[in-house]
């Protein structure tokens, strides 16, 4: 039978930073917050987040065979800056490069192919954001590191700066059982740090205060915040954090960034025509706020 610690070192060699294991148990204390912050209205029009709140509880209402997951990080952090120019929109780093879904997909798919091999009874089910999971809650489960009162998954060695995966498998493996214990300790940088105030008490976040959420998925013709120079998306609270500031570049290439994607020009986002923009942004997680969302802040950063 195949064994954990031999999943590890292929998750490493494909390329993840960190790789936890865990059973395919139901997130029963994660699951109440959840329904505890929705019932607050705190994911505002995201409505897909008060759908199948069982699957994102329960790993077998996703996989009904899972008996196990296999969690995994990838850093995606890029030495680049932002310039302080009127000009131009800041653009969240996790949109810099390559959009990430396809990357980890295509990583996840690769180790799971080679599961497979070594374990011909193995299936599994890859899990990448798109699905009704709980992904940082699994990272924390799995000892990747723990969840800061900013709401990202911090780990010690890359601080926030991770995409998160999973891969639900039919194997009963051995599980990782130690978690990491919480660092924020009496810090507040990035409650305080925040221009709209959307951390409204640690660890949680108001979407509906959120310079990402407003810039990226609300549909609203005009913005209900200021988006303090940001275009598309915000990491003010992950910028400030003290976690984040021994940061070492990421390996993946992939995420290095694509011209105008650390600050991209207003006047060159507005000028933008549904032709243009789907060969600008193919490929690429921008395409989440759409053509209109990206000229609606354009307009409103004027």
């Amino acid at each position: 039978m195949i064994l954990a610690h031999h999943i590890k070192e292929r998750a490493l060699f494909e390329g993840f930073n960190k790789v936890g294991i865990v059973g395919a148990s139901s997130l029963e204390d994660e699951g109440r917050r959840l329904q505890e912050w929705l019932a607050r209205g705190y994911h505002g029009e995201m409505l897909w987040m008060a759908r199948d709140v069982e699957k994102r509880i329960s790993p077998v209402e996703i996989f009904p065979h899972a008996k196990s997951v296999v969690v995994v990080a990838l850093n995606y952090y890029t030495p680049h800056q932002h310039q302080q120019n009127p000009a131009t929109g800041k653009v969240s780093r996790y949109a810099w490069g390559d959009d990430y879904h396809d990357v980890v997909k295509e990583k996840l798919a690769s180790l799971l192919a080679w599961i497979v091999a070594a374990e011909p009874r193995a299936e599994g089910k890859i899990c990448v954001d798109i699905q009704p999971t709980m992904d940082k809650a699994w990272a924390v489960r799995a000892g990747l590191g723990w969840l800061g009162k900013h709401s990202n998954v911090i780990t010690p060695e890359h601080g926030s700066w991770v995409f998160i995966g999973e891969l639900l498998l039919n194997l009963e493996l051995d599980h990782d059982t130690e978690r990491v214990e919480d660092h924020c300790g009496t810090c507040t940088m990035c409650i305080d740090a925040c221009p709209t105030a959307a951390i409204t008490e640690p660890y949680v976040v108001d979407s509906n205060k959120c310079i990402s959420y407003a810039t990226i998925e609300l549909r609203t013709p005009e913005l209900p915040v200021e988006t303090a120079g940001w275009l598309y998306g915000c990491d003010i609270c992950q910028d400030v954090c003290p976690w984040n500031r021994f940061e070492a570049s990421t390996d993946e290439t992939r995420f290095a960034p694509r011209e105008g994607n650390v600050d991209a020009e207003l006047a060159d986002i507005l000028e933008l025509t549904p032709e243009t923009y789907a060969a600008r942004f193919r490929g690429s997680a921008m395409k989440r706020a759409k053509l209109s969302g990206l000229q609606r802040n354009a307009r409103a950063l004027q």
